[in-house]
C-alpha cells in the first residue's frame, strides 16, 4: 500500500469529479429553464425557483455519490493509480450521464403533464 499515490489519487479524482457535476449541472439547468417556463404557464418567478432547487438536489445527489464511491486503496505504482482513476472517473460519468438523462425526462414529463392538465382546464 502507498499512501502518497491513494493521496494523490485523491487529489485528482476530487475536482474532476466536482468539475464534472459542475459542468453537467450548468448545462443542464440553463436549458432547463424553458422547460420550467413552460411548466410553469411562463410564471418566471416560480419556475426559477423551482429550477435553482433542482440544480442544488442535483448537487447534493451527485456530489454526494462522488464522495460516497472515494474509497482508494491498494495502489502499488503510477500504473495503478492511472486505472483506478479511469475506473472510479469513468463510473462516475456514466452515472452522472444517467442522473442527467433522468432529470431531461423528469421535465419532460413535467411538461407533458403541464400540457394536459392545461387542455383539460381550457375545454
Amino acid at each position: 500500500m502507498n499512501t502518497s499515490l491513494e493521496l494523490i489519487a485523491y487529489i485528482i479524482y476530487l475536482p474532476i469529479a466536482i468539475g464534472l457535476t459542475t459542468l453537467v449541472s450548468q448545462h443542464l439547468f440553463k436549458n432547463s429553464k424553458i422547460f420550467m417556463l413552460d411548466i410553469f404557464h411562463q410564471k418566471v418567478e416560480i419556475a426559477m425557483a423551482t429550477n435553482k432547487l433542482f440544480k442544488i438536489g442535483f448537487y447534493l445527489l451527485n456530489i454526494g455519490f462522488a464522495l460516497r464511491i472515494i474509497k482508494i486503496y491498494g495502489l502499488a505504482d503510477y500504473t495503478d493509480l492511472v486505472e483506478t482513476l479511469s475506473s472510479k472517473i469513468g463510473g462516475f460519468s456514466i452515472y452522472l450521464g444517467v442522473v442527467m438523462i433522468a432529470f431531461i425526462l423528469f421535465f419532460l414529463k413535467g411538461r407533458k403533464a403541464s400540457k394536459e392538465n392545461n387542455l383539460k382546464t381550457n375545454s
